[in-house]
């Protein structure tokens, strides 16, 4: 297996900094519920997902949850490793199962502070991730339930292989921070218009383009701006013609 492009970031590594890295790079499955760095604790890793959907989430003092970011095959977890911080005040976490690899986060310093190039790249990274996180903030706040859906799904569907999403209501509604009843019903919609398949955890996306027409401005935002920095298209989007 071509290590290098099965993560687009370590794709983008120059030669010199994927010969350092490629050396230390532990092959790793990533279930579903694993947790890649708990809220206050050290940061032990660094991890380049191959497949898969990793999730962000915060959590208020009175027990509330809900998801400020996601990332795939596209990017790193820690989004901030370029920053220098010990730990972060979140949850990060398998959404969707999938494998990778990791480097030791100690390690992964190291390199960022001998390479001005791969500090350049991941600085960029760190740039999409608070990006993303803005556009969510912006969506929660201003779009209703079945619109977030649509945008969630989405976001998922350009990172997973095929056109399934393995997850339950009761994850759904964390990350979308609204009841599961809320959640039954904007699925319901979504499925009455004919754009997705909902059944016992499993979404099924049925109309790609009918879902983006659905989600309208509360999807594509974080998108441009990944494509601004990183100056492609990228194939992490599957965006209809």
């Amino acid at each position: 297996m071509d290590i290098r492009n099965q993560n687009k970031l370590l794709a983008r590594l120059s030669q010199n900094d994927f010969a350092a890295l490629e050396s230390v790079l532990e092959p790793i499955d990533l279930p579903q519920g694993f947790v890649l760095s708990a809220p206050g604790e050290p940061l032990e890793y660094c991890y380049f997902p191959f497949s898969g959907v990793i999730s962000t989430v915060v959590t208020s003092p009175s027990g509330k949850r809900t998801e400020i970011g996601l990332l795939g095959r596209e990017g790193v977890s820690p989004s901030s490793i370029a920053l220098g911080a010990a730990d972060a005040p979140y949850l990060v976490v398998m959404q969707v199962p999938g494998h990778g690899v990791r480097v030791p986060i100690a390690v992964m310093r190291n390199m960022i502070e001998t390479s001005p190039s791969l500090k350049r790249l991941l600085t960029r990274w760190a740039h999409v991730a608070m990006s993303q996180a803005a556009f969510t903030a912006l969506s929660n706040a201003i779009h209703p339930v079945d619109e977030r859906l649509a945008r969630w799904i989405l976001m998922c569907h350009d990172r997973v292989n095929g056109e399934a999403i393995d997850l339950t209501h009761e994850f759904l509604a964390i990350m979308l921070s609204v009841r599961r009843p809320s959640v039954t019903v904007a699925l319901h919609v979504l499925e009455g218009k004919q754009l997705i398949y909902s059944h016992r955890g499993t979404i099924i996306v049925r109309d790609r383009k009918g879902l983006e027409q659905f989600a309208a401005d509360s999807y594509g935002g974080a998108e441009r701006e990944y494509e601004r920095m990183f100056g492609i298209v990228d194939d992490i989007t599957r965006k209809s013609a």
